[in-house]
C-alpha cells in the first residue's frame, strides 16, 4: 500500500537529474531544508507528464522556499536532463527510476494494458517533511485525472 500521512519514506537512493548532471543520492540528500514533494509520473515526455509539469512550472513549483520539488519517472538520466531542459526550469529535479526502486518503495509501481513487460508508477504526489514524514499522499485512481494543487500547495506550506 501507498505510504500516507504519517509514513516514514525509507532514504532509497537513484540517480538525481539537474538537466545537466545526474548523480546517485539519497532522497534524504535530495529534500530541502524543509522538506519535498515528490511527483511521480510515468514517462518524461508523456502527455500527461507535459501537461502536468507544464502547469506546474506555470504555478511557481520551482520557487518554492527551502522545499525540493523531484519528479520521479521510470526514464533514464539522459531523458530525464532533456525533459528538464525541454521546461526549462532549472531548479526542478527529476530522480531517474529506471528500474522501479523509488516505484517499489512507494508501492506505486503496476503493470499496464497494452504495454507487456513494462510496469510504471500510479501518478501521484507526496509532500515530505525534512524527516521524509509524509505529510500529505496523493494517488490518482486514473492515469489522467490532474493533481490537486490546492491541496498540496497548502501541505507545502504548512512545512516548517
Amino acid at each position: 500500500m501507498a505510504p500516507t500521512e504519517g509514513d516514514v519514506i525509507p532514504d532509497v537512493e537513484a540517480p538525481l537529474c539537474d538537466g545537466e548532471t545526474f548523480r546517485s543520492t539519497a532522497l534524504s540528500d535530495a529534500l530541502g531544508p524543509r522538506g519535498g514533494v515528490l511527483v511521480c509520473t510515468g514517462f518524461a515526455f508523456s502527455a500527461i507528464a507535459q501537461n502536468w509539469w507544464t502547469r506546474l512550472v506555470a504555478a511557481g513549483w520551482a520557487e518554492f522556499d527551502d522545499v525540493s520539488v523531484l519528479g520521479v519517472s521510470r526514464d533514464g538520466p539522459y531523458a530525464q536532463n532533456e525533459f528538464l531542459r525541454w521546461l526549462g526550469s532549472p531548479d526542478l529535479q527529476f530522480v531517474a527510476d529506471v528500474d522501479g526502486v523509488v516505484s517499489d518503495v512507494l508501492e506505486l509501481r503496476t503493470s499496464r494494458d497494452g504495454m507487456a513487460n513494462v510496469s510504471t508508477p500510479w501518478r501521484a504526489a507526496f509532500v515530505l517533511d525534512s524527516d521524509r514524514r509524509v505529510q500529505y499522499a496523493f494517488v490518482a485512481d486514473d492515469w489522467i485525472s490532474p493533481l490537486p494543487r490546492d491541496e498540496i500547495e497548502a501541505a507545502i506550506d504548512s512545512l516548517s
